[in-house]
């Protein structure tokens, strides 16, 4: 069987906080498609937010949990995916995303740090969010880089602005 590669029509990756999600829904709604945040699925069979299933069952099974569920999903879903922030780091998912729409949100630690809710929404990020995010983005950037076919930098512009450079970069968006 000959895996198709244009579904789904876009994957965001991106650290928490990017706009993964806020970007991906006003993109699906552009295009007319639907959106899915891979973290709601996880939420959904689980049980549990991605943070606490990371802490139930360790993070080597919940990557394998991510990657089994991202496989299901290229496989079914035909419109624009948020995975979660380390979801590209997962052992086999680099593989998966291969020639795939992939695009990296990119943004800096003094936006993420101004993003309201982060911290509440990711409390593994405590005691000290600063340096656990500079960490996080300094081990993940390289990744989020080596499977996305485009990055767009997010900092301190709205996400209209983002939505439209995104968009730009779709072959659909243009036709």
């Amino acid at each position: 069987m000959v895996e198709d590669v244009t579904k789904p029509a876009l994957i965001l990756v991106g650290p928490p906080g990017s706009g993964k999600s806020t970007v991906g829904r006003r993109v699906a709604g552009r295009l007319g498609l639907g959106f899915k945040d891979l973290d709601d699925d996880l939420r959904e069979a689980h049980g549990l937010e991605a943070g606490e299933l990371v802490v139930e069952l360790g993070r080597e099974r919940f990557q394998e949990l991510e990657a089994e569920l991202l496989r299901s999903v290229l496989a079914s879903f035909d419109g624009v995916l948020a995975l979660g922030g380390g979801t590209p780091t997962a052992p086999g998912v680099p593989e998966l995303l291969a020639g795939r729409r992939v695009v990296f949100l990119d943004v800096d630690l003094e936006n993420l740090l101004r993003r309201e809710g982060l911290v509440p929404l990711h409390p593994w990020l405590l005691p000290n969010p600063r340096a656990h995010l500079r960490r996080l983005l300094t081990e993940r950037r390289p990744v989020y880089e080596s499977v996305a076919q485009l990055t767009v930098p997010t900092s301190g512009r709205p996400a209209e602005d983002v939505v439209a450079d995104v968009l730009m970069a779709l072959p659909t968006a243009a036709s």
